[in-house]
């Protein structure tokens, strides 16, 4: 049992990180770099669809188990969004003496990601 649950969040990883590049690089190359916009685009894109899934499927928004779930949330998703980027980056706008940027890039992922969700579990039918 615990060999395919290896294997689909394995899978599911690897496409995130993939599609995370991919969107990462591609909001760079259009908004630019001096503020971290592709990684904030990846987590608030990775924050509504994981309450999609979630809301979709009808299931608590703590989490569920099942291979769907392996697969999608702790793999894609997983492999998807990003705290380690997001914290390396903040940091660095605050090292680069832009505290502003830095707690804007803070407030937005929190704030915005928690709308994010709320508003993908609410668009699946699964947020009265």
């Amino acid at each position: 049992m615990m060999g395919i649950q290896v294997l689909l969040v394995a899978l599911g990883g690897a496409l995130g990180g993939m599609a995370r590049l991919a969107v990462g690089a591609a909001v760079g190359r259009r908004l630019g770099t001096a503020f971290p916009w592709g990684t904030l685009a990846v987590n608030l894109s990775g924050a509504l669809a994981i309450g999609l899934l979630a809301g979709g499927l009808g299931l608590p928004l703590a989490g569920a188990e099942g291979h769907a779930w392996l697969l999608a949330v702790i793999g894609l998703l997983g492999g998807y969004t990003t705290v380690s980027s997001f914290s390396l980056q903040t940091l660095a706008l605050w090292q680069e003496g832009r505290p502003a940027a830095a707690t804007a890039n803070v407030l937005a992922t929190l704030l915005a990601g928690l709308a994010a969700v709320a508003l993908g579990a609410w668009l699946a039918g699964g947020l009265a």
